[in-house]
């Protein structure tokens, strides 16, 4: 068995291009647009990590994306978890889950998906502003 990819839906292709690819960093990978099924498919992953994809799937007439709990949430290691959180807040990002124990963070995609941010190798030392910083909403 071999991991292929998580499919999240998305309701703006744009906004979540935008978060996944210029904010989080991940790479696009390939976009698929099936005009027979009136959606499209975006492959995106990790610098490097083309094993490790995650699928947006976006259908072209209008629909409301409920926030399922029972997917739970993506997972990516960052070299420096402070300066990953730092760089997403300076886009417009909110920090749901702020890393002050210098090791998790959350936050959360255009349609609500949680993605959980992991410092690589042992944790950082706790540092302001993220140690004393509350959570904002759910993660």
């Amino acid at each position: 068995m071999k991991y292929l990819h998580t499919m999240v839906r998305v309701s703006d292709l744009d906004a979540s291009l935008d978060f996944y690819c210029n904010k989080l960093g991940l790479e696009n990978l390939g976009r698929f647009d099936i005009e027979a099924g009136r959606f499209s498919l975006v492959f995106l992953a990790a610098p490097g990590q083309k094993e490790a994809q995650v699928e947006l799937t976006w259908n072209w007439d209008p629909e409301e994306l409920g926030e399922g709990r029972n997917f739970g949430h993506l997972a990516y290691q960052v070299d420096d978890i402070y300066e990953t959180c730092d760089r997403l807040m300076k886009a417009g990002v909110t920090i749901n889950r702020p890393p002050r124990d210098g090791r998790m963070a959350f936050v959360r995609s255009p349609d609500n998906v949680s993605i959980e941010l992991l410092q690589a190798g042992t944790p950082l030392p706790a540092k302001e502003p993220w140690a004393s910083m509350p959570n904002t909403g759910h993660w």
